[in-house]
C-alpha cells in the first residue's frame, strides 16, 4: 500500500520533473535563440547605418574643394571635368550608381547614370525622393549638420536618406559643393548640390551576409512571414519604412531542443541523465556564443596582425581620455610614428618579412610606455601612442627618445639583421588642442616635419609648422591650376649637351620650370616634391615628356634627355606610355634617353629593371643621373644595365682637390670598364672641361658651355656655326 501511495507520487514528481525538464529546454533554447537573434538585429543595424553614412563621408573627397566650386559656377560646364572629378569618379571609386548636381537655383546641370553621362533632366527620376533633403539643406535646418555630429570626421553640411528608387532601395545623399580654403564666399544654403545615389542592391545584402554570418540575407518590400526568419526594418528619416532586411537567424537552442526531445519522450528512465546532458550541452552552446560574441568585439577592435587596438578603438580611447583631460584638466600626449625604410625591406625580402618586423615594432613600442598607455596600429606601417596623465611634457620627450633608439637597433628576421628607423610626431593636449580631430591634426603636422628634416627623429607640433602645411596645400592648389593650363604656366628649357672631343652640340636635356605668378620662374626643386605627394607627378611628367618630343622635331640628329621620375619608371604602364608618345609624335626611339636616379634604381629594383628592359627593347636609352650621391651598387648597375652614367654635379665641382680628382677617374674607370658612356654635368670652368676630357668623360653639360635655355635659343644656336661649338677645344 505504502508502494501504491508511492506510486502516484513518484509518477507525480516523475511528470513534474520531465515537465520541468521539457520546459527548462523549451525556455533555454529561446533564451538562446533570442540571444542570437538579438545579437544578429544588433548587428544588421550597425552595419546597415555605417554603410549608409560612409557614402556621405565619401563625397567629401571631391566636394570640399575650391576647383569643384571654381568648375561648378563656370559656364558653359566642362563636362569632362565634371566627369573626372564629380561624375564617373565617385563610380569608380566609390561605387555610386547615379550623381546630379543642381545650381543654386535647384536646377539639374549634369547627371550620371552608370559610369555615363546622362541629360540633366532626368533627375525628374529622382526629385521626389530628392526634394525634401534639397528643402532641407536650403532652409539651414538645425538637423543638417556635419557628420562630427554623429561622430564620424566629415567636414562639411550634408544630408541623407533611404528611399525606393526604380524599385529598388537605395542611399540618396546631398552635400554642398563648397571651398577647402575659404578663399570663396557663398551664403550658406546657395551652393551648388552634388546629389548622390547608390543602391542597396542584392550584391550589398548578400555580402553584408556572408561578412556577418547572416544566412539567406536578403532585401523584401514586406516583412517576412516564416517563422524561421528574422526582419529588421529599414526606416527613412521621417521613419516611414521603405523595405526590410530579411535573414535565416542562427538557432542553437532549437537545434538542441530538436535534437533531444526524441529521447526524453521515450526514455523516461533516464531523464536525469538527459537533463544533465541537455543541460551541459546548452551551457557548452552559450559560452561557445558568448565566446564568439567576445571574440568578434575584439576583432572589430584589435589589429588582426600585432594584437594591439586598431583605429577604431584608438579614436574611441582618444575621445574618452581627452574628455578626462578636459574635466581634470591633466596632460595627455599623442605621439604618431611612422617607419622609415619599411617599404624598402617589404619589397626586398617579401611581406611574411614585412609582416614579422611589424611585430617585432609592436613589441618594442609597448615595452617602451607604461601599461595604462594605449599603443595602436593604424595601419601599414603606422603606429599611435596615446601618453595617459603624464607628470610633464618632458617625460613625453623621454618616451620619445627611447622609442627612437629603440628602432635605432637591429631587427633579426630570420637570421638576417634589418636596420629601420622611426620618425615621430607629438602633439600634447590641452596646449595643441583639447578636441580629436585637432590633435591628430597636429600630431600629424609634426610627423610630417619629422621626415622633412631627415627621419629618424621626434618633433613636438609648434604653431609654425601650421605655415608649413598652408604652403605645401597652397602649392598643392596652385599646382593643379597650373596643371589645368599648362601652357601658361609651365615651361621647358634645354641645356645642351657637348662632344669631349669636338666641343659641338650633341644633345639637349629638358629641364621643367614654373612661371610661377608671384614667384616667378622656379626650378623643378620647389615643386617636384609637392607633386609627388599630391598624385601629380605622373601628369606633370607625361606632359614634360610629350612637350619636349614635340620641340625637338626642329632639332634632327640631337639626343633628347629627359628625367623622370621613380614614380613613373615604378609603374608598369610607363612602356606603353612611352610608345605611344613616340608613335604619335614620330620620334627616333634611339635619340631618346630617360634619366633615372639611383633611389628609384634601388627601390622596388626588380620592377624597375622589368621597365628598363621593355624600354630597351622600343629602342629607348636609360641614364642614371646624380650617380654616387645616392646607394647603388655595382650589381644593380650591371644587372639593370644602363647606357650612361651622369657624374653630379658635386663631385665635378671637387676635381681641383687631390680627393675629388681621385673620386672622379675612379667613377671613370668604372664606366670604361663596364662599357658605360659617361657625362659630367655642373661643368662650370675651362680647368674642370679640361680633366673631365682627360679623364675620359665622352660628354659635358653646364653653364661654362650653357645654361638652360627656352627651345628657340636652342634652334639660333643649331643655326649658326659659331654657337654649335659651344667651346673651344685645345690641341
Amino acid at each position: 500500500m505504502a508502494r501504491l501511495r508511492l506510486a502516484p507520487t513518484l509518477v507525480t514528481f516523475v511528470l513534474a520533473a520531465f515537465a520541468l525538464v521539457v520546459g527548462l529546454l523549451i525556455w533555454s533554447g529561446d533564451e538562446a535563440d533570442r540571444i542570437s537573434r538579438s545579437r544578429d538585429e544588433s548587428i544588421v543595424s550597425r552595419v546597415i547605418q555605417q554603410s549608409v553614412e560612409r557614402i556621405a563621408q565619401l563625397q567629401e573627397s571631391s566636394t570640399v574643394w575650391d576647383d569643384a566650386v571654381l568648375e561648378t559656377r563656370r559656364r558653359p560646364l566642362d563636362n569632362d571635368w565634371i566627369d573626372l572629378n564629380l561624375g564617373l569618379w565617385f563610380h569608380d571609386y566609390a561605387g555610386f550608381d547615379e550623381v546630379y548636381i543642381l545650381d543654386p537655383a535647384d536646377r539639374p546641370i549634369y547627371a550620371m547614370h552608370d559610369a555615363r553621362r546622362g541629360a540633366p533632366e532626368s533627375y525628374i527620376a529622382v526629385e521626389a525622393a530628392a526634394a525634401p533633403l534639397v528643402a532641407q539643406m536650403r532652409r539651414n535646418d538645425p538637423s543638417v549638420h556635419s557628420g562630427t555630429a554623429r561622430g564620424s570626421a566629415m567636414l562639411s553640411r550634408g544630408v541623407w536618406d533611404l528611399a525606393i528608387l526604380r524599385g529598388r532601395p537605395a542611399v540618396i545623399s546631398l552635400k554642398p559643393i563648397v571651398t577647402d580654403s575659404g578663399d570663396y564666399a557663398q551664403a550658406m544654403g546657395t551652393e551648388y548640390l552634388h546629389v548622390a545615389v547608390a543602391y542597396l542592391d542584392e550584391a550589398f545584402f548578400s555580402r553584408l551576409g556572408h561578412n556577418f554570418g547572416l544566412s539567406k540575407a536578403r532585401f523584401q518590400s514586406v516583412p517576412t512571414i516564416a517563422w524561421d526568419e528574422a526582419t529588421v526594418p529599414l526606416h527613412d528619416h521621417a521613419r516611414a519604412v521603405v523595405g526590410y532586411f530579411v535573414w535565416k537567424p542562427f538557432a542553437p537552442g532549437r537545434q538542441v531542443t530538436r535534437l533531444i526531445a526524441p529521447l526524453s519522450l521515450t526514455v523516461l528512465t533516464i531523464a536525469a541523465l538527459i537533463i544533465y546532458g541537455l543541460a551541459s550541452r546548452l551551457v557548452r552552446r552559450t559560452v561557445d556564443l558568448e565566446e564568439s560574441r567576445r571574440h568578434a568585439q575584439h576583432q572589430a577592435m584589435h589589429d588582426g596582425l600585432t594584437g594591439l587596438a586598431n583605429r577604431a578603438m584608438f579614436e574611441a580611447r582618444l575621445d574618452e581620455l581627452l574628455a578626462f583631460s578636459r574635466r581634470h584638466d591633466t596632460l595627455l600626449g599623442l605621439i604618431y610614428v611612422d617607419l622609415d625604410r619599411f617599404k624598402q625591406v617589404n619589397d626586398t625580402h617579401g611581406h611574411p618579412v614585412g609582416d614579422a618586423l611589424i611585430r617585432q615594432v609592436a613589441q618594442r613600442l609597448v615595452r617602451e610606455v607604461r601599461g595604462y598607455d594605449i599603443v595602436a596600429r593604424l595601419g601599414g606601417d603606422e603606429f599611435a601612442i596615446i601618453v595617459t596623465q603624464p607628470d610633464t611634457v618632458a617625460a613625453i620627450e623621454r618616451i620619445c627618445a627611447r622609442i627612437v633608439a629603440e628602432l635605432e637597433r637591429p631587427f633579426d628576421l630570420s637570421g638576417v639583421q634589418t636596420y629601420i628607423s622611426g620618425s615621430l610626431g607629438v602633439a600634447v593636449a590641452p596646449e595643441h588642442g583639447i578636441s580629436r580631430t585637432e590633435i591628430t591634426r597636429k600630431a600629424d603636422i609634426a610627423l610630417y616635419k619629422a621626415k622633412m628634416d631627415g627621419r629618424d627623429r621626434y618633433v613636438f607640433f609648434t604653431p609654425d609648422l601650421d605655415e608649413i602645411v598652408r604652403h605645401r596645400d597652397s602649392t598643392n592648389r596652385e599646382l593643379r591650376q597650373a596643371l589645368a593650363s599648362c601652357d601658361e604656366q609651365l615651361r621647358v628649357h634645354y641645356q645642351p649637351i657637348c662632344c669631349a672631343q669636338t666641343g659641338e652640340i650633341t644633345g639637349v636635356e629638358a629641364l621643367l620650370r614654373w612661371q610661377h605668378p608671384i614667384h616667378g620662374l622656379m626650378s623643378p626643386a620647389g615643386f617636384i616634391q609637392a607633386a609627388e605627394e599630391c598624385g601629380l607627378i605622373e601628369v606633370l611628367g607625361n606632359w614634360v615628356l610629350r612637350k619636349a618630343l614635340a620641340d625637338a622635331r626642329e632639332w634632327p640628329g640631337l639626343r633628347l634627355a629627359v628625367n623622370v621620375s621613380p614614380i613613373q619608371v615604378r609603374n608598369r604602364a610607363f612602356p606603353d606610355v612611352i610608345g605611344e608618345m613616340l608613335a604619335a609624335s614620330g620620334w627616333d626611339p634611339t635619340r631618346l634617353e630617360l634619366e633615372i636616379t639611383e633611389t628609384a634604381l634601388m627601390t622596388r629594383s626588380q620592377d624597375v629593371a622589368e621597365t628598363l628592359a621593355r624600354l630597351r627593347e622600343l629602342g629607348v636609352a636609360c641614364a642614371l643621373d646624380d650617380f654616387g650621391t645616392g646607394y647603388s651598387s655595382l650589381s644593380h648597375i650591371r644587372d639593370i644595365a644602363v647606357d650612361r652614367i651622369k657624374i653630379d654635379r658635386s663631385f665635378v665641382n671637387a676635381v681641383e682637390s687631390r680627393a675629388g680628382a681621385a673620386l672622379v677617374e675612379a667613377i671613370a674607370n668604372l664606366a670604361r670598364a663596364n662599357g658605360l658612356l659617361l657625362t659630367a654635368e655642373g661643368v662650370e670652368t675651362q680647368a674642370q672641361f679640361e680633366f673631365l676630357r682627360a679623364a675620359g668623360c665622352h660628354e659635358m653639360q653646364g653653364y661654362l658651355l650653357s645654361r638652360p635655355v627656352p627651345a628657340q635659343d636652342i634652334t639660333r644656336m643649331l643655326e649658326s656655326a659659331d654657337t654649335r661649338r659651344l667651346i673651344a677645344i685645345a690641341a
